[in-house]
């Protein structure tokens, strides 16, 4: 083979493996993976919730803040979250 001949058969190897990959299909997540991520969006929503219901950062806004949370999360059968420590 001449080396310009090399080149050329080794594009058409690149582009024969690009294209059966292409044709695979998109990767699609398992339902597993959408439900965590539904359970992740929704975690946030709960606490940007409570954030916005108690914003103030006083020690009774962080109780509230928390069990707002708590509740949140419990009302949508969710994994509960270790409270943070407020900083001193």
């Amino acid at each position: 083979m001449v080396p310009g001949e090399m080149v050329m058969a080794g594009l058409c190897a690149v582009l024969l493996v690009l294209l059966i990959g292409l044709a695979a299909g998109p990767a699609r997540a398992t339902q597993a993976g959408q439900q965590a991520i539904k359970n992740w969006a929704l975690m946030d929503k709960c606490t940007r919730n409570a954030q916005a219901a108690f914003p103030d950062y006083t020690a009774q806004a962080y109780a509230q803040r928390n069990a707002a949370l708590k509740a949140c999360l419990e009302g949508n059968n969710l994994p509960p979250r270790e409270p943070e420590e407020p900083q001193k």
